[in-house]
């Protein structure tokens, strides 16, 4: 009887689905809708890993009732609670066996091939995890807030209020600033209002469905300071001051990780995400052979994480 595996690489945007056979070569792939857990409890991520499991065993051109005879393993984004990944994988599932993990694990199996040692992902949001001798370790990835250190989005979020000092002459001005302060509307009022994405006319609700709430505040999504990014990087390779001294927090950060995965004994720290492989070539000055590129793909590290933990079964 034919075994199957599938992986998820499950989103906040989208999710895509995997089908691989028993030497976990590709036999078709789809994406879907979005999938975060902490999102409506999950539900919008069942039904996209349910519809996108039904359409990459279609496009396979393999009868859904083999669904029974596949093992599956979700790399969910919004995976970081213990509780969330329990009651997502104990959902009625057609498959031989489910494992849900936080997207971390799967960035992980892909970029070292299902092996030991550390990952950092370094994109809109960052996180950092490793597996030594056995052992899992994990840090960072609490978002926007109060975490993601090395992620575009708060580099981003840096770049616009080191702008916006400049244009009030508090700090250096510079090629980048100017650019900066343009690009978000040609003020600092300008940019105040885009902040808090004034122009859209949001509105909070608090509990009871009435206007306004004291504890909450209505602001630009991270992706939306990481999308300064690329304007970052375009003065950085001009030698521009300011995105010089911005790089210098950046390796700061990502320094602060090459320390907690060294002291733990991780041999090796994978680069994921876009972020930090645009800044690869710069780490592996830094870093030399620590740092490495990633085998494969946090998908392809969903359907490996499948079969390590149901090729007994």
């Amino acid at each position: 009887m034919p075994r199957y595996y599938l992986g998820v690489d499950g989103g906040g945007t989208n999710c895509r689905v995997r089908l691989a056979n028993e030497q976990l070569e590709t036999l078709a792939e789809v994406k879907n809708g979005r999938s975060n857990l902490q999102i409506d409890d999950g539900e919008p991520a069942y039904k996209a890993i349910s519809a996108g499991a039904r359409d990459v065993f279609k496009a396979a051109g393999i009868d859904f009732a083999e669904a029974a005879n596949t093992y599956a393993c979700f790399g969910m984004a919004g995976g970081r609670m213990d509780s969330a990944r329990e009651e997502f994988a104990a959902r009625a599932w057609p498959f031989a066996g489910v494992k849900v993990y936080d997207d971390i694990d799967i960035a992980h199996a892909g970029a070292l091939g299902g092996g030991e040692g550390g990952v950092v992902i370094i994109g809109t949001g960052s996180a950092a995890m490793s597996i030594v001798n056995g052992q899992r370790y994990q840090a960072g990835g609490w978002g926007f807030h109060i975490g993601d250190q090395m992620s575009g989005a708060i580099l981003g979020r840096e770049l616009a209020r080191y702008a916006v000092e400049a244009e009030d002459g508090l700090v250096e001005a510079s090629p980048l600033t100017k650019a900066v302060i343009a690009a978000l509307g040609g003020s600092n009022q300008a940019a105040m209002t885009w902040a808090f994405a004034t122009e859209m006319d949001l509105k909070l609700l608090s509990r009871d469905g009435s206007e306004g709430c004291d504890d909450a505040l209505i602001g630009r999504a991270p992706g939306e300071f990481g999308r300064l990014m690329p304007l970052w990087f375009d003065y950085l390779e001009q030698g521009d001051p300011v995105a010089s001294k911005l790089l210098a927090i950046e390796l700061g950060y990502i320094d602060t990780y090459v320390k907690w995965f060294k002291n733990h004994g991780a041999q090796v720290m994978a680069i994921v995400g876009g972020l930090g492989q645009r800044l690869f070539p710069i780490l592996q000055q830094h870093y030399g052979d620590f740092v490495a590129l990633p085998k494969y793909e946090p998908l392809h590290g969903a359907v490996i994480l499948a079969r390590q933990n149901f090729a007994s079964n």
